[in-house]
């Protein structure tokens, strides 16, 4: 009886250790294929101004208050995420929660500006329906092509310098996020990430 509980017990602890390398080499298998795929970041349109670039400066009235300056060295050195959005645009409305939960993170070193045009009205309803009010929210169709915007939603990350710090589509949160973490590390965007690992392997290679 002894030797049938031994041999129980071994098998159990053969299939603990099979079960264990078997985790270890999937989860090197999913950082390798992370390394591959690398960061998924906010898609960067052509035209605006570019990254590093400082933006033009806007004084514009806000319809949740006073009236809100977007550009220029910030009086209180924060930077300035511009979300650009319309009613009728339904991934925009999606994504607001997301904006709203990342300017709560990021409020001691972000403020949060939405941006849009067209019919005042229809742009009210959506303040009031999706809370927005503790935000300023601008209308000017200039604001939107001097940061070349084509498609929504797209947001524009401004450092407290003035300069643009990042600046793509938003989709998703992962995207949002991106833009701060271009920010943080220097890389303007995607295109940018990827442009310079080509380059790298491309040097490599030709070391090699």
């Amino acid at each position: 009886m002894n030797e049938v509980f031994l041999a129980a017990f071994a098998l159990q602890w053969v299939a603990i250790v099979g079960l264990a390398l078997m985790m270890v080499g999937l989860l090197r298998q999913v950082g390798l294929l992370h390394e591959r795929l690398g960061p998924v970041g906010a898609l960067t349109l052509s035209g605006g101004a570019k990254v590093g670039e400082t933006a033009p400066m806007f004084e514009l009235p806000s319809l949740t208050g006073d009236a809100v300056r977007i550009g220029g060295i910030a009086a209180d050195s924060r930077s300035t995420l511009v979300f650009f959005l319309s009613p009728t645009c339904p991934v925009c409305k999606s994504m607001l929660p997301v904006l709203l939960s990342v300017a709560r993170e990021n409020v001691a070193t972000t403020r949060l500006v939405f941006a849009s045009d067209g019919d005042e009205a229809a742009q009210m309803k959506m303040i009031v329906q999706q809370k927005l009010g503790d935000h300023p929210f601008v209308l000017s169709t200039d604001l939107g092509r001097a940061h070349g915007v084509g498609k929504l939603p797209y947001a524009v990350l401004l450092g407290a310098d003035g300069r643009v710090a990042s600046k793509g589509l938003v989709n998703n949160r992962e995207h949002v996020e991106s833009l701060f973490e271009a920010q943080r590390t220097g890389i303007a965007s995607i295109q940018d990430y990827m442009a310079r690992r080509e380059a790298s392997a491309a040097t490599t290679g030709a070391a090699q």
